[in-house]
């Protein structure tokens, strides 16, 4: 059975029946046309203020904080959805959130397309910093497959189980809490990912502060410069 990124790497249908067909409508030979089926991912409903309630038909999933709660909520969505029906399988998961970056200006929103997990370190073992033991695939630093990307800056995030305040857990351009683990699981689904952050904070002493005073605006930079993007559908 053909993958379905191969056939959207054809750039057209084949007209043959395709089980993974992404084109609308489906099996007309020649056909160029394709609907995103996309799924947006959120930590928490705070940073999107009610935001995205009007962001349909696509689909929005809030996850809870940290790799565990991220890597469980999409699992199940991306199985359910998966078992019950081929033609709802996602095109594109577009993760939005806040993060912390002592490279990149505050108030800005930054592509993240290169995912590191900032707190696994088994160095002591001989492991790089970021890598996973024993561990043969996804490679140390997993890459965006998305043709999506409004903004190209293409910025390296680290994540990690802790609200970064000091340099100890600073590993990457920008620093939070949810997407190399959802980036991972679409590298294992096989479905492109790309991660959205609008920059809150300094990952500093004045983290905490911050974020809470500039978490509110990231959502209308999201939406103007992504959602509102001629591109995305």
């Amino acid at each position: 059975m053909l993958s379905q990124e191969f056939l959207i790497e054809r750039g057209y249908c084949c007209g043959h029946g395709c089980l993974m067909c992404p084109y609308i409508p489906k099996h007309i030979k020649g056909n160029t046309s394709m609907k995103r089926n996309i799924l947006i991912v959120c930590a928490l409903e705070i940073e999107t203020q009610g935001q995205l309630e009007d962001w349909g038909p696509h689909d929005i999933l809030y996850t809870g904080v940290g790799k565990v709660n991220a890597t469980y909520a999409l699992t199940k969505r991306l199985s359910t959805e998966g078992s019950i029906n081929q033609d709802a399988r996602k095109t594109l998961v577009i993760n939005y959130g806040t993060a912390g970056s002592r490279k990149i200006k505050k108030k800005q929103l930054v592509d993240c397309t290169k995912f590191i997990q900032r707190d696994m370190d088994v160095t002591g073992l001989g492991f790089m910093r970021g890598e996973t033991p024993f561990e043969k695939t996804p490679p140390l630093m997993l890459e965006s497959k998305s043709d999506f990307n409004p903004i190209g800056r293409n910025a390296t995030c680290g994540t990690g189980d802790c609200f970064v305040e000091d340099k100890s857990q600073y590993y990457g351009e920008v620093v939070d809490m949810e997407a190399y683990a959802l980036a991972k699981v679409c590298y294992q689904y096989d479905i492109p990912f790309i991660s959205f952050k609008y920059i809150t904070d300094g990952a500093d002493e004045q983290a905490h502060e911050d974020w809470e005073n500039n978490l509110a605006d990231g959502i209308q930079e999201f939406k103007s410069q992504i959602l509102n993007h001629k591109d995305i559908t």
